[in-house]
């Protein structure tokens, strides 16, 4: 350390304090007369040299001048200086202390980070246990969700974040129970505990929102929902239409290879094509320009097929954007004939017009009506496609939104139902018939809910002189002939449904009608609703008459005598009444 002195360096300075005191003394000491050679012992050390040094120094004349000297070197460290000596003693004994204390203290240091270190291993052991422990309770607790124990299966989700693997193992658990349910339930639960459980699961894992989920839920089985809830987590395969009024689906297969798109054909269609993997955009080719085919999903092609337009036919479109549907229509009628594309929403036509002029289609002509319109400014159609605006239950995988966002309480299913009733009869009021080719009418949505599809049907059905028949399609689902508590004809099995985790398509419902007869039959329902709009406009007569008297009376006591003139006039005009005719006749 700077400013302490070792005992090492003070034995240092004394030992040349004594020399320098000796030096005077040495130089006059003269030398001996004779020396002798040196002999060396065998252990290396000089047994002479020191004996005649002492013998040679002692011996000198100058003796007494040595003995002075010795004197004065003594007298440096006699009594009298030893206060100084003993202070300087102390300081070096106090450094030394000092020196001892530091390297006391250095040693507590180091005992102090080896134990330091030690208590971090020992904190860092203790969170590896602990962690250790919880994963641990974590599997624990998975292990017992799998093998089915009844209080962890139906346990809350609760606060914070929710882990959806155990929700979606707690699922298939309870899909699982619900599929032998006297053998695998919990007597302590009943069947509404599980399957209230199974719908916020469902909700919680997939986003639906209640209302919706419940609706799902209750027109299949609990693992024919859990296989439609997944289907709509993956988007449908990428289609195309061949457009035959162009091109043929066997040279556009191998001009859409060659620029490196694979592709295999539809096994239903005569002009589909699924896409697998393009190099390109398929939305952009040569071919797309030229108007070869177009992007169209493979739901669509079913309610044209089912509509079979013959050529040289009158045909109607009532919903027509943005026209995949329209131009397939063109195609199977050749460019002949004609056809109707009607579209309520303006801006939609704009689109409707693009692809049909890109298709080649030249037997169109585009029009924008409200769809309860074309009985009285058109009919005597041979066929009607409407494909009626929906919530879309169908393309969830598509639109996203549909979860949580559209037809979310029932009275957006009653408000769409409603629309879609009078498009249907509006449609069947604008057919011909005695068409001698036609008389149908084909109704479609891109939903599967009951309310949107069987009973729009039955109400058709009850309302016009239209039945069922078969629509020519090889594939789907029979429509239902029953559904909770409501009954539906026996001939709603002709209609066809389409889902995705069956089809692979995005759900749809195709029903095709022939229109017997253009008379409209009186139902009871019509009697009633006429009687009652009777009385709800006699009632209002009634009240409209009452209410003139009160304001006749007030207006009178108001006028206060004012009314006798006007009675006056009165006769007066009446009076002059038979001048007048006589006057025209004249």
């Amino acid at each position: 350390m700077p400013g302490v002195v070792s005992r090492g360096a003070v034995a240092k300075k004394k030992v040349v304090a004594v020399k320098s005191a000796l030096k005077p003394a040495l130089k006059k000491a003269p030398s001996p007369k004779k020396v002798e050679p040196v002999i060396e012992k065998e252990d290396g050390t000089d047994s002479d040299s020191d004996s005649e040094a002492e013998r040679s120094f002692f011996d000198d004349d100058d003796s007494d001048k040595v003995e002075k000297n010795l004197d004065k070197f003594k007298k440096a460290f006699s009594d009298e200086n030893q206060g100084w000596l003993k202070e300087k003693k102390r300081k070096l004994d106090e450094d030394d202390e000092e020196d001892d204390d530091e390297e006391d203290s250095d040693m507590e240091g180091s005992s102090d980070e080896e134990e330091s270190d030690d208590e971090l291993v020992e904190k860092s052991e203790r969170l590896r246990r602990e962690r250790q422990e919880e994963e641990e309770e974590a599997e624990d607790e998975l292990t017992m969700n799998i093998g089915g124990d009844d209080d962890d299966i139906m346990a809350p989700t609760g606060l914070g974040p929710v882990d959806l693997s155990v929700v979606n193992l707690r699922i298939q658990e309870i899909i699982k129970i619900l599929s032998d349910f006297n053998n695998l339930r919990d007597p302590e639960r009943s069947r509404q505990d599980y399957t209230r459980q199974l719908r916020e699961d469902i909700c919680t894992y997939f986003g639906y929102s209640e209302f919706l989920c419940a609706k799902l839920m209750d027109m299949f089985k609990p693992e024919e929902a859990m296989a439609l809830f997944e289907a709509n987590e993956t988007p449908r395969p990428v289609t195309i239409r061949t457009n035959t009024l162009k091109a043929r689906r066997s040279d556009l297969m191998q001009s859409l290879v060659n620029r490196g798109v694979n592709l295999q054909p539809i096994k239903w269609s005569k002009v589909g094509l699924q896409i697998f993997e393009s190099q390109i955009p398929v939305g952009a080719t040569p071919e797309y320009l030229a108007g070869h085919y177009i992007l169209q999903s493979a739901s669509s092609f079913a309610p044209v097929m089912a509509l079979a337009p013959q050529e040289q036919e009158k045909v109607l479109d009532m919903c027509a954007a943005p026209g995949g549907k329209t131009s397939y229509i063109a195609a199977l009628m050749k460019n002949t004939g004609t056809l109707i594309a009607n579209d309520i929403n303006k801006d939609r036509t704009k689109s409707l017009n693009a692809n049909l002029h890109r298709l080649g289609v030249r037997n169109v002509i585009v029009t924008n009506l409200r769809g309860q319109e074309f009985p009285k400014t058109m009919g005597g159609f041979d066929r009607i496609l409407l494909d009626a605006p929906c919530t879309g239950l169908g393309v969830i995988a598509r639109d996203v939104s549909v979860k949580s966002q559209k037809a979310q309480t029932e009275e957006d299913f009653v408000r769409c139902a409603y629309e879609q009733k009078q498009l249907i009869l509006a449609a069947i009021d604008s057919i011909n018939a005695a068409s001698p080719t036609g008389g149908y009418l084909v109704y479609s949505t891109c939903s599967i809910s009951v309310e949107e599809n069987e009973s729009v049907v039955q109400y058709a059905l009850r309302k016009r002189n239209v039945k069922l028949v078969p629509t020519g399609l090889e594939f789907g689902t029979p429509g239902f002939k029953n559904y909770r508590r409501e009954q539906f004809h026996p001939s709603m099995e002709l209609t066809r449904r389409f889902y995705p985790h069956t089809h692979n398509m995005d759900g749809f419902y195709v029903a095709k009608f022939k229109k017997i007869s253009n008379d409209i039959p009186v139902t009871k329902d019509d009697k009633e609703e006429k009687e009652e709009k009777k009385g709800e406009k006699k009632g209002e007569k009634k009240e409209k008459g009452g209410q003139k008297t009160k304001q006749n009376g007030q207006n009178g006591q108001k006028k206060s005598g004012k009314g006798k003139p006007q009675q006056k006039k009165k006769n007066e005009q009446k009076k002059r009444q038979p001048f007048l005719k006589k006057h025209k006749s004249g």
